[in-house]
């Protein structure tokens, strides 16, 4: 069996400190993967890949990495449906997981969304709420559950 990891789609991630806090207690190594270096803890657990500035440069090396042994922590709808499919474990940084019960509709709300905000020619239609301290308490306690999963 593959040791497990957690993969951090890093780049716009508010809930680095939680990851790590719950990584140390859990012995998990965190991969934080970002378009450009980010600072973290100076930790033997906690790794950094910087992924250049490509489109989906960093999208991609997650889901190179990822597998059955993975907790990928994303807020990107289309790689959260890509890394399901190898078999990992996928939530966002506000504790929803993805599911392959879910992600067919999720990635359909986007793209309508997507067509939504073409069609309005840059007049705004709203976004999501701010991030709140409820989200990064429901984030710790669903990253919690899913490492006893993984381990």
């Amino acid at each position: 069996m593959t040791d497990p990891v957690i993969l951090v789609d890093a780049d716009a991630c508010p809930v680095k400190e939680e990851i790590y806090k719950a990584a140390w207690r859990h012995g998990i190594p965190v991969r934080l993967v970002a378009g450009s270096y980010l600072r973290h803890p100076d930790h033997p657990l906690i790794t950094m890949q910087m992924a250049g500035e490509g489109f989906d440069a960093a999208d991609d090396l997650i889901a190179e990495a990822t597998g059955a042994h993975s907790l990928v922590i994303t807020a990107d709808i289309l790689l959260a449906e890509r890394c399901l499919t190898k078999g990992a474990a996928v939530m966002d940084p506000k504790g929803r997981a993805f599911t392959a019960n879910s992600i067919g509709s999720q990635v359909a709300t986007r793209a309508i969304m997507a067509d939504l905000r073409a069609g309005l020619d840059g007049q705004g239609i709203g976004g999501q709420k701010p991030f709140s301290q409820k989200d990064r308490s429901a984030f710790s306690n669903a990253l919690e559950t899913a490492l006893r999963r993984l381990k």
